[in-house]
């Protein structure tokens, strides 16, 4: 069975963007203030801090890179899954 590219890297990118880049961000500034050290991924995406400009920024660039990221999982699936036809008939 083959996935659907396009809804695979939409899955991926809404997965990714609010529920890793930005709702950390907003927890933990609800729970603690706001931080402009860098962090770990403030350090990987540049502009992403524990503020919320910079929640607003990372989220923007989760969901891109979510989207390229599961388009091309989906593809690499798509390519590795499918079986040469001599495969096919014998089975």
């Amino acid at each position: 069975m083959k996935p659907n590219v396009d809804a695979c890297a939409w899955a991926a990118s809404l997965v990714w963007g609010p529920g890793l880049s930005f709702s950390f961000p907003c927890w933990a500034i609800a729970w603690d203030e706001p931080s402009p050290e860098a962090t770990l991924i403030g350090r990987l995406c540049r502009g992403y801090s524990l503020t919320p400009a910079g929640s607003l920024i990372g989220l923007v660039r989760a969901l891109a890179a979510g989207l390229v990221r599961g388009a091309i999982l989906a593809a690499l699936y798509d390519g590795l899954a499918a079986r040469p036809a001599s495969l096919e008939a014998s089975a």
